[in-house]
């Protein structure tokens, strides 16, 4: 069942979230997880007209966004991130996943996240390029103002000497002028933890 909710995934990125939460569980399953698998099929059939729509008056601006949940996970507290990309007002990429290490503040688990957006909106970029397309700083909207700054101060700080080097191609493709930093008010997180349903009708409008 996993598998095809997997599968699904790749056009309804309002269960991207809770798929892969209980894709992690799928070795040894419990009670809890058969049923929230199946609350999943039955959102899924009372849902259908939900999808992704591509209007050809849409235009081919890049940005990205990202956030990330600290310690979401209850067993090892990795942090979980959540990134999506889109073409003026289309979603074309997406993704929620669990980080691959601990991090030890919410700063880092964004920065993190932010780090995985980056990446991915360089790859497009690349490949847009092969089309003509042409793009300056591409805006990049993250909700936490310590990332950003982390991303923009080359200073060694105590609370980031820590994060792995990796990570820190963010700041360089920062500098390169590659991406602009933006803050953005944190209210949307449907790719990294489940929302209440006041919330959810209005996250989906904007996803789907």
């Amino acid at each position: 069942m996993i598998g095809s909710l997997l599968y699904l995934t790749a056009t309804r990125p309002d269960i991207q979230f809770v798929v892969c939460l209980c894709a992690r569980y799928q070795a040894s399953p419990r009670t809890s997880h058969r049923q929230t698998v199946k609350r999943i099929f039955r959102y899924l059939k009372f849902t259908p007209e939900l999808g992704l729509w591509y209007s050809s008056g849409s235009s081919l601006s890049l940005r990205g966004f990202s956030d990330a949940d600290h310690a979401s996970c209850r067993i090892d507290r990795k942090s979980t991130s959540g990134t999506c990309q889109l073409l003026g007002t289309s979603l074309v990429s997406w993704s929620s996943r669990k980080q691959a290490s601990v991090s030890l503040s919410t700063t880092e688990a964004e920065y993190i996240a932010a780090a995985s957006c980056c990446s991915q909106l360089l790859w497009m970029k690349a490949t847009l390029s092969d089309f003509g397309l042409k793009y300056g700083r591409i805006p990049l909207l993250v909700d936490s103002t310590s990332a950003i700054s982390v991303a923009k101060n080359p200073v060694l700080h105590s609370r980031t000497k820590h994060i792995d080097v990796r990570f820190h191609f963010l700041r360089d493709h920062y500098e390169k002028g590659d991406i602009d930093l933006i803050h953005v008010e944190g209210v949307d997180n449907a790719l990294i933890k489940g929302e209440i349903e006041s919330q959810w009708t209005g996250l989906i409008a904007l996803l789907v």
